[in-house]
């Protein structure tokens, strides 16, 4: 069983404060260096481009070409990325949706032409856990075609004959009998506003790709719950073909008992934790591993099987697991924390500290009903007193123009609209 305890919830809504500054401090540049000699200094004292900054969620990155953007995760020694491994986790999402597929192979053909055929929902074409995401699935089920050395990520558009050049079909034995499997359709889940990963767009695509190709569907495939259950709910329920989204998202984990094939937890518990977590130990101004890789006086450590951390790319990554049937119960409420770090700190070790911290978009399935819940259940644990901003996932100004007095927060939190625009952050804490 997933080992979790229930923390007292904090209202969802976006906090306003004008509390007094507090102090911050420096932590070592490396998880295996120790500064525990490092002292915390007043706020005051504190320029605003040497403050603690955790990018989050969406790793500062080319769009394009997915290479990382160097300059903004060592925007200062005490910055860092969380979020999750990418490539492990779209493995996992990939295997199990052909798992699912060739165990369930005597009935998933729907119009028993041979053809095993699948449509995906793509969350944004510029983001690496999307592009990930998209290979990870094309791998697993030997669709995908390489471009550049990686598998091309480009969606197909239409291809119910095969012929897309994004795509191939490929070819699945099971029991002795080959079957064709083919990406029937794929596009970005992109709104007329310019917002990805919309659920609405995806649910109103299921509505034309059913229309246009009927029980050729047999799976249905989605970078995210939130586009996966708009789909699940507008088609693939009533016409019982499995779904596959990624978060594992409570709804999504729920409807696995309705019909939902499956969903991958990102362990967001432990990613929220280490969100907050890294800004904790540059402020109190001890190692960055405190509480994570060593556990703090409190008791607080993670294990090595739920996440990992790279140097190199100044990064914590929590790590991957599948959700099916066969263990989805253990994943039903995604707000739990993690139990290994629930503890609470002594806030006369650790005092309150201000924390600027945005999430891209309000109204996204994922960051606002599991990432949130989480972060506002340990920031209490963590004594950090966190100002949450909501974006629109369209324009990056509709976040960074609510960071108009930077000098008034002790560390930022920031998880950009888009992966190439940093540099619109740390302008504004470079003034």
């Amino acid at each position: 069983m997933r080992k979790k305890v229930v923390a007292m919830m904090m209202a969802a809504a976006l906090v306003v404060s004008t509390a007094a500054c507090g102090s911050s401090g420096s932590s070592s540049s490396s998880k295996s260096e120790s500064n525990t000699g490092s002292q915390a200094a007043a706020t005051s004292e504190v320029a605003n481009k040497d403050k603690p900054l955790v990018w989050f969620n969406r790793q500062p990155s080319n769009s394009s070409t997915g290479e990382l953007d160097k300059t903004a995760l060592n925007f200062n020694k005490d910055t860092y990325y969380v979020g999750f491994d990418a490539n492990q986790g779209a493995e996992v999402q990939g295997q199990m949706v052909k798992d699912y597929i060739e165990k369930n192979i005597d009935k998933i053909d729907r119009n028993g032409d041979g053809v095993i055929g699948y449509v995906l929902a793509i969350g944004d074409i510029g983001h690496n856990d999307s592009i990930a995401r998209t290979r990870g699935v094309r791998k697993a089920l030997g669709t995908g075609v390489e471009k550049d050395g990686e598998i091309n990520s480009a969606p197909t558009g239409t291809n119910t004959d095969g012929k897309a050049a994004e795509v191939q079909d490929a070819e699945l034995e099971v029991n002795g009998k080959k079957y064709v499997v083919r990406e029937l359709a794929s596009q970005e889940m992109k709104n007329s506003a310019g917002a990805t990963w919309d659920a609405a767009t995806a649910g109103n695509a299921i509505g034309t790709w059913s229309s246009s190709f009927g029980d050729s569907i047999d799976v249905v495939v989605s970078n995210n719950d939130g586009m996966g259950m708009s789909m699940f709910n507008a088609w693939s329920k009533d016409n019982k073909v499995p779904t596959f989204g990624y978060d594992a998202n409570s709804d999504a984990v729920a409807a696995i008992a309705e019909g939902y094939g499956g969903t991958v937890s990102q362990h967001a518990d432990v990613q929220a934790y280490l969100t907050l977590r890294v800004l904790r130990n540059a402020l109190d101004g001890v190692d960055v591993d405190t509480g994570i890789g060593t556990a703090d006086e409190a008791g607080n450590v993670l294990s090595e099987d739920v996440y990992k951390y790279s140097e190199e790319e100044r990064s914590y990554y929590a790590l991957n697991a599948a959700v099916t049937a066969d263990n989805y119960k253990d994943f039903t409420d995604s707000t739990v924390v993690w139990k290994p770090v629930s503890n609470q700190l002594d806030s006369s070790k650790h005092p309150t500290k201000k924390v600027w911290l945005n999430i891209y978009n309000a109204s996204d399935n994922f960051l606002s009903s599991t990432y949130q819940p989480l972060l506002q259940n340990y920031d209490d644990l963590l004594n950090l007193d966190v100002e949450y901003i909501g974006g629109d996932g369209q324009t990056e100004s509709n976040v960074t123009n609510r960071l108009g007095n930077p000098s008034q927060y002790d560390a930022f939190a920031i998880n950009m609209v888009k992966t190439d625009n940093a540099a619109s952050y740390t302008a504004i804490l470079n003034q």
